[in-house]
């Protein structure tokens, strides 16, 4: 109930927004829709990769091209070759176990469904990727993989921010801690500037918030 997800689904113009503005790269964006948010370089990983995130009756190649099937056309037809190659690539580079590319999303571990995902995002080329509770319902060795895609990712320059309830998690994983409680940001802490009862305390609105 603390209202992170409704943040992150205004940002990305999956919900409209009553209040407040968007920049990207310091200037204002429109962004009332998610195709307006895809144009301005923005991925949005929701925390419900089976009801939202996935074509789950679908393969995986479909389900990794779903995002840029207009930019794959061979004039009103889609370049197959194409898509295949490219789901070939994300396949082999982010390590998804799938038998093959035309395999059912349905019949994949949730680790590697979650991978799915973020190859179809990869396919967009964003420079902002929303991550939504991206490793719930992960064992450890997938929520370590996909820290790893995590960290490639800001390696590369691009941002990432993630919605998480595991407090190690967002902890281990961020630069910058922002702390949302009633859907407002309450409190914010560079790595290493705050211990975990103090976000915890600003999380239940044990400490007076901060200006932030």
């Amino acid at each position: 109930g603390a209202g992170r997800t409704e943040v992150m689904r205004a940002i990305f113009g999956a919900d409209a927004r009553k209040t407040g503005k968007v920049y990207v790269k310091g200037k204002e964006a429109d962004i009332r829709s998610p195709k307006a948010a895809i144009s301005y370089g923005i991925a949005f990983l929701t925390e419900d990769r089976k009801g939202e995130g996935l074509v789950l009756s679908n393969t995986v190649g479909f389900n990794i091209n779903l995002s840029t099937f207009e930019k794959s056309k061979r004039g009103l037809l889609l370049n197959n070759a194409l898509l295949r190659n490219k789901a070939k690539n994300d396949i082999t580079q982010l390590r998804i176990k799938t038998p093959s590319i035309n395999t059912t999303v349905r019949g994949l571990s949730g680790g590697n469904q979650q991978k799915v995902v973020i190859a179809k995002w990869l396919e967009t080329n964003a420079d902002i990727f929303i991550m939504d509770e991206p490793t719930r319902g992960l064992d450890v060795g997938a929520k370590l993989e996909v820290y790893n895609i995590i960290n490639n990712l800001v390696s590369e320059g691009k941002a990432v921010i993630m919605v998480s309830s595991e407090l190690p998690e967002v902890m281990g994983m961020s630069d910058r801690v922002m702390v949302v409680r009633e859907g407002h940001i309450v409190a914010a802490h560079n790595r290493g500037d705050a211990t975990a009862e103090q976000i915890m305390s600003e999380m239940f609105g044990l400490v007076q918030p901060q200006k932030v």
